[in-house]
């Protein structure tokens, strides 16, 4: 019989923070057993393998990227949006490093409606944060890729300990910003497909 109270959604949750721990890639059905207290066969009968494992702590982890980066940047708009959604996205990978990683992955047309739905309500945060610098069509996607990017880059450098100059690391962060900021206000030549409205959301950029 399965233990009482060990939930697929906990045994779930306990390996995001066990993740978050060891890192992502180093989470294996053994760890995870002798953290919930079971033997690793009886772990089984929570969860299918380490595959679905991993497939439910990158949901749960973008679900709750998506929360803490809707939270920060709610009521605000341009450049302000920006920079308190970027904070919000730097400290919670920083506080979440093993969750963070299962987030990179986007959907495939094979995955289920969950996981689409998921990743559609981060994209559109983003977009909502990036909406008002009026930009249309192909520029709103590379106005995305360009903030996620730089956003990443970042994220995955500072918590693997990437930066080593004696040089503070928040004003770095701050001068990637405004560099960020200024690109997003600049004028930039219209092209043929901007001439049409937004695209419709799709759950990849």
């Amino acid at each position: 019989m399965p233990r009482a109270g060990l939930a697929p959604a906990a045994v779930v949750a306990a390996g995001a923070a066990l993740a978050d721990e060891v890192g992502f890639a180093s989470l294996t059905m053994g760890l995870l057993a002798e953290r919930v207290g079971v033997k690793a066969p009886s772990l089984y009968k929570h969860i299918a393998s380490l595959e679905a494992l991993q497939h439910g702590i990158a949901i749960q982890a973008k679900r709750e990227l998506s929360e803490a980066l809707a939270r920060a940047a709610v009521g605000k708009s341009g450049p302000d949006a920006v920079r308190a959604y970027a904070g919000a996205w730097r400290r919670w990978a920083l506080d979440h490093p093993g969750r963070y990683a299962a987030t990179i992955r986007a959907p495939t047309a094979d995955d289920e409606d969950e996981d689409r739905r998921v990743a559609n309500e981060g994209l559109q945060i983003m977009y909502d944060v990036l909406a008002g610098f009026g930009l249309r069509g192909s520029r709103s996607v590379d106005a995305a890729r360009a903030l996620r990017s730089a956003l990443h880059g970042f994220a995955a450098l500072e918590s693997a300990s990437g930066f080593g100059l004696p040089h503070d690391v928040d004003r770095s962060f701050g001068f990637l910003l405004d560099t960020l900021i200024a690109g997003l206000q600049a004028d930039h030549p219209t092209l043929p497909e901007d001439q049409h409205d937004h695209q419709p959301l799709t759950h990849k950029i």
